[in-house]
């Protein structure tokens, strides 16, 4: 029977050994805990979630509600123990958080060829089929392992992420397309602010409630991507001195040069979502919302990924991996979770789903599958795996990952429900097929 071994018990973890097994492969899973925890953990419990029980939206018309209706069509393990652990939480799925982890437990053992082993792995076995899903805290041993495979500059460990906002719900009246001195193409959405709207802005920027250090965390921030409210305690016009500069802007609006400006860069070919240039935050997301939408042209922006700086471990995972998660410098060796670049649960447990898929398929001798690019998984891991870029940064899944529709509705709700309805719609197609495979359970 072909094996596979999986390092790391968390969501994404335990979701690849359960999609190896499903295919007929025995799987051997190691988590270090509680043999040896981290500064997050509390418990020794397999998918323990360390942060928030809730995993969010669950209406499908929502990118990750789709995400979610593509791992239940998958039967995803996490999903399936999400469900029986739910807990009231209106549109949102929450969850218990011992029951689940319960669940997953008693799933996994129900295989009959999942293996639990509690203890720590500090390097990367050199052969055979091996999926790594460490997460966001791997140990410094296994990381350096990591690093001497990948390359050390292609391992980050610190994740400083401004807010990604759509296209369509900029106001252009009160944007202008330009880039400083007109060095560019117009690569730019400029959004200008005159003397009041900045004071305005500002005072509401240090006023604003701000994301509370967790145990494990120190503020050692680097100074090239400081969160833009601790450049801001340096003084009111730091900000126009450097991500608000206005230097070599003119708006043809007005003729003038604005008082101070927030730079919008394109986050895609279509230009269907934008990032926030230099505004990584530790605000709350309540908080963010209401600050940025002071920002000329923001007043009705809809925020596909919000902001955040915080402690991670994750891959450069254009240039390290394949489509199917694999490491390029060493076949056989997969990546799931968030080392690859995602953020959530949800997308964490997706990443899982997709390479525990990989390795079984690898394992068992048979071809590489990808979902459709239409799909919340194909989207993702469009995302994590797809052309190298120098600005990779982690995302959960959002409109803006999407490939465009070919006649999309004009109201724009009617159009984020026929992003998700195409891509459960792909998935599903694709998943049938898929199932017709003999190897699959």
């Amino acid at each position: 029977m072909a094996e596979i071994t999986v390092i790391g018990g968390g969501l994404a973890g335990c979701e690849a050994a359960y999609q190896a097994a499903r295919l007929g492969c025995t799987v051997r899973l190691f988590e270090q805990r509680p043999v040896r925890s981290t500064a997050a953990h509390r418990t020794g419990d397999l998918a323990e979630l360390v942060c928030s029980n809730s995993l969010r939206s669950d209406r499908p018309e929502s990118p990750v509600g789709a995400l979610k209706a593509e791992l239940r069509i998958g039967a995803s393990l996490i999903l399936a123990a999400a469900d029986a652990a739910r807990v009231p939480a209106g549109q949102a799925l929450a969850v218990d958080r011992a029951r689940m982890s319960a669940e997953v437990e008693a799933r996994l053992r129900a295989t009959g060829t999942v293996e639990v082993v509690r203890r720590e792995v500090t390097t990367l076995p050199a052969t055979g089929i091996v999926v790594v899903a460490t997460g966001p805290l791997t140990s410094t041993p296994l990381a350096g392992a990591i690093q001497a495979l990948t390359g050390a500059e292609r391992l980050y460990f610190y994740d400083a992420i401004a807010p990604i906002i759509a296209a369509d719900s900029i106001d252009p009246r009160r944007c202008f397309t330009a880039d400083r001195y007109g060095k560019g193409g117009g690569d730019y959405l400029n959004c200008g602010l005159e003397a009041a709207e900045y004071r305005r802005f500002y005072e509401a920027l240090m006023a604003a409630e701000r994301v509370p250090l967790a145990p494990f965390e120190t503020p050692h921030y680097f100074e090239g991507c400081l969160p833009i409210e601790v450049l801001a305690e340096r003084g009111v016009d730091t900000l126009r001195f450097g991500p608000m500069k206005p230097v070599g802007l003119v708006d043809p609006h007005t003729g003038h040069q604005p008082y101070a400006a927030v730079q919008l860069r394109a986050e895609n070919r279509a230009r269907s979502a934008y990032n926030l240039v230099g505004f990584q935050t530790k605000l709350t997301y309540p908080a963010q919302e209401a600050v940025f939408r002071l920002i000329p042209g923001l007043a009705e922006a809809e925020f596909l990924r919000l902001g955040s700086i915080h402690r991670n471990t994750y891959l450069d995972s254009p240039r390290c991996l394949t489509p199917e998660q694999e490491a390029q410098s060493r076949p056989g060796l997969f990546f799931a979770g968030q080392m690859t670049g995602v953020e959530g649960y949800v997308e964490s447990t997706c990443s899982g789903w997709l390479a525990g898929l990989a390795a079984g398929r690898r394992a068992l001798g048979l071809g590489s599958l990808r979902p459709p690019r239409e799909s919340s998984m194909g989207a993702m891991l469009a995302h994590t795996t797809g052309p190298a870029r120098a600005d990779f940064q982690p995302s959960n899944i959002h409109r803006g990952l999407y490939p465009p529709l070919a006649d999309p509705p004009r109201k724009r709700r009617e159009r984020r429900t026929a992003y998700c309805t195409r891509a459960i719609d792909a998935f599903r197609a694709w998943h049938d097929e898929l199932l017709a495979t003999p190897a699959h359970g």
